[in-house]
């Protein structure tokens, strides 16, 4: 079996519209005679790297790796040319599509394919994805074919669409949401329109001109949509569901959504570029409970990621390795089939087959998971660990700050000293009263910090090492007064 397989199934289930970009449109069957002319290309190279934007060329390079049976590698276009080199050369021999070299793929000089079969290598390299190197340098995830099907065809029914879904992509064909929103939309037979960069104007113009009932975004893009929306409704009537995910979504940027979208179904999407996509979601019908609910442990699902999605199971583990029960926080582990945990020649997967996603997190009784940051980020102030998300989630909570990031930087009397960052107003001794009110003073920051905004990837990952590089050269006195 091979990803190609899901093309091949859409083409056979009709010639209605699968993809656009650009006001041009593909059948299902179109882009695969177009996939199969590029594999008779692609045969000759050891893998094929993609340096484009969202196009046309994107599935039809994605299908034509897979018929031809080599990986497929889509990189950061917006990588400099430095970085961009290094990441090349580790792939030697390989194909490199540039942005001048997408036209030959949507309108190749020959236009008959061969009659080679799809490979059926189940456990063949699929796609190389690059992590995002927020803490360090990328590496590259593998995905193999068993992974990405495993994720689609356990979790949707084929041809499950209407007649007149579309789904707009404006997440890059690099980040695992892109590829597996591609997967997905065209086996349950929902048109993807392509929408090259994010412009929040420009995403609710195209909602409302393709009457869009699909779309992912990640928080950023979310905070921006709304923030442009004047007035408590977005005028977006066709779309029925927005899935949002790839890093934690402040709760008022997803309470003024749901103002916004109110015939909108919301969907929190949880998962890692080495699971294969999402591996919880928090559905529309968890969203408008968790809102309306009067118990505080049903509200507070509001702020979960959702239940596991079928043949995926979660533990919560201690650092010593025990089991954690319901409302207890530690180091997050999945398995499942669609969970690779594969780098290179490496496996991370341990001997039960659990992946640790060194997100810290607990489940509760009901099974609806709370991630609550990276393993990493922990900050360890006085013998003491302290999440920095629940300091974040209390600065969020006042009128003024939009935006918030809490780091432990050296200290040489406590081990680590508590940084806020933050975007908004106020003043630092009112936000530091603010948190100390809601927690305890051990969990007050010791500097405030104010910003513009925030470094954060193109997807929306907060760099915090880029914070922690920055502020650890300065000095606290500096800090508290800084507006940059």
């Amino acid at each position: 079996m091979n990803i190609a397989m899901i093309l091949e199934m859409a083409a056979s289930a009709g010639d209605r519209q699968a993809v656009t970009a650009d006001g041009r449109s593909l059948t299902a069957a179109e882009l695969l005679r177009l996939a199969g002319i590029a594999a008779d290309r692609f045969r000759a190279y050891p893998a094929v790297l993609y340096l484009g934007a969202n196009h046309l060329a994107y599935p039809i390079a994605l299908f034509g790796a897979a018929l031809a049976g080599v990986p497929f590698v889509p990189l950061n276009y917006r990588l400099g040319e430095q970085q961009l080199a290094a990441l090349e050369a580790r792939h030697p021999g390989a194909l490199v599509l540039r942005p001048a070299d997408l036209a030959s793929l949507t309108d190749p000089a020959d236009g008959a394919a061969g009659a080679e079969p799809v490979p059926s290598d189940r456990d063949g390299v699929a796609v190389l994805l690059y992590t995002s190197g927020t803490t360090a340098e990328p590496k590259a995830a593998i995905l193999r074919h068993r992974h990405l099907l495993a994720y689609v065809l356990n979790t949707l029914e084929f041809a499950s669409a209407g007649e007149d879904d579309a789904a707009l992509v404006a997440v890059p064909p690099y980040h695992i949401a892109g590829l597996a929103n591609l997967l997905t939309n065209l086996y349950t037979g929902r048109r993807v329109v392509y929408q090259e960069r994010f412009e929040p104007k420009e995403w609710l113009d195209a909602v409302r001109r393709e009457r869009i009932s699909h779309a992912l975004v990640v928080p950023t893009m979310l905070a921006r949509i709304v923030a442009s929306v004047s007035g408590d409704d977005a005028q977006a009537p066709s779309l029925r569901s927005l899935a949002y995910g790839g890093a934690r979504t402040p709760r008022p940027v997803l309470e003024r959504a749901l103002q916004v979208f109110p015939e909108t179904g919301f969907v929190n999407a949880y998962g890692l570029t080495e699971t294969a996509s999402s591996i919880a979601v928090l559905g529309p019908g968890d969203h408008r409970k968790a809102l309306a609910a009067t118990d505080p442990a049903e509200r507070a699902r509001l702020g979960s990621v959702g239940r596991a999605l079928p043949g995926v199971e979660f533990q919560i583990r201690a650092e010593d390795g025990r089991v954690l029960g319901a409302d207890e926080t530690g180091l997050v582990f999945a398995r499942g089939e669609q969970i690779s945990g594969e780098y290179g020649t490496r496996s991370v997967l341990d001997e039960g087959g659990w992946f640790a996603t060194r997100d810290l997190g607990r489940l509760d009784a009901g099974g609806y998971l709370f991630i609550d940051g990276r393993a990493d980020d922990t900050i360890i102030r006085g013998g003491e660990n302290i999440a920095p998300a629940e300091i974040e989630d209390v600065l969020l909570g006042h009128p003024d700050v939009t935006e918030a990031v809490v780091l432990g930087l050296p200290d040489p009397e406590w081990g680590q000293r508590l940084v806020a960052v933050v975007v908004g107003g106020g003043e630092p001794e009112e936000l530091r009263t603010w948190v100390r009110d809601r927690l305890r003073s051990s969990k007050t920051p010791d500097v405030i910090v104010f910003r513009d905004e925030l470094p954060r990837t193109d997807t929306g990952k907060l760099l915090r090492r880029n914070l922690v590089a920055e502020l650890s050269a300065a000095e606290p006195s500096d800090q508290e007064s800084s507006r940059a």
